[in-house]
């Protein structure tokens, strides 16, 4: 019943967070010389008024896919990682997360590599007048495997297990502290609104500890779009992107990105938690009665990546 309610949770966060992931992506990856978006605003209203409003959910189905893998990765491995810690401390929860996000990147990486190209297909052109080079998120990656083999697959595999790992250490090392700190019982008539705040302030906390890592990985997942290749690795993509935009190119997209983490990482913890107070009202109170019962339970459900 937890992996059911993590993959309900992660498909309500997708689907509130995937438009702001959109312009992160499109900011992120845009020439430098001939920008087409002026800032986060800039660019929802450029990608309406071009591609409609659907334009904003490109990609969409590629993360919906691997949710259901993801999800079944984390819960097990944080739940076994807990579990062979045997304590409920801070830094077990970290170690736990941390394990727990290494471990997804096999399937986390091809997703949003295809995920990145299809939320590129089309930029800045009119819905009407739009060529798709890629049916869908399968389409995209059997076309990239036919040209490019498993490494063209897994390309940014390295940035992703670099931001994956740190980041899911944050994210639950974040929401462990900040339940505990805030308190809540199943009487308690802001349990819901404590909830949303730590889960979408420790999704805040998990992406700015690893922002500068996902804008290289964006920048390595694009690459080649087009059939040019502007970077030979993850220090050739650092050192030419420093080089061309200087140190703020690692905070291009980071407005969007804080938009969307709040209420996609809020969504995700509300609905799992209603959920499971609604199916097991007797379990759901107990986890919430008893303090590591809460956190070992509750932290398993959410994932940055929704994030």
């Amino acid at each position: 019943m937890d992996f059911l309610a993590g993959c309900i949770g992660g498909a309500a966060g997708v689907l509130v967070g995937h438009p702001f992931d959109t312009v992160k992506v499109r900011l992120q990856v845009q020439s430098v010389d001939k920008p087409l978006y002026r800032g986060t605003f800039h660019c929802f209203q450029s990608i309406i008024r071009q591609e409609s409003t659907f334009g904003l959910y490109k990609g969409i189905g590629s993360p919906m896919m691997g949710l259901t893998f993801i999800n079944a990765i984390v819960f097990g491995v944080q739940g076994n990682a807990m579990r062979w810690l045997d304590e409920d401390t801070p830094l077990n929860q970290f170690l736990a997360g941390a394990a727990a996000g290494s471990i997804q990147c096999v399937i986390c990486c091809p997703m949003e590599l295809a995920k990145t190209r299809m939320q590129l297909q089309g930029t800045g052109e009119k819905k009407s007048s739009t060529r798709k080079l890629y049916k869908n998120s399968l389409d995209c990656l059997a076309r990239i495997y036919q040209r490019e083999g498993l490494r063209g697959v897994n390309r940014g595999m390295v940035t992703t297990l670099i931001r994956e790992t740190p980041g899911f250490g944050v994210y639950f090392l974040a929401y462990d502290l900040l339940t505990r700190s805030l308190g809540w019982e199943p009487e308690d008539p802001y349990m819901i609104p404590k909830l949303l705040f730590a889960g979408g302030m420790s999704g805040i906390a998990s992406w700015l500890s690893t922002y500068p890592v996902d804008v290289i990985k964006s920048r390595l997942q694009a690459d080649g779009v087009g059939g040019k290749f502007q970077y030979s690795g993850i220090m050739d993509c650092t050192r030419k992107s420093i080089e061309r935009e200087g140190w703020r190119v690692f905070t291009r997209g980071l407005t969007s990105t804080l938009l969307r983490a709040f209420p996609v990482n809020a969504a995700t913890f509300a609905t799992v938690t209603l959920f499971l107070m609604y199916v097991r009202p007797d379990e759901g109170r107990k986890d919430c009665e008893t303090a590591p019962a809460h956190h070992a339970a509750l932290q398993q459900q959410a994932h940055p990546s929704s994030l």
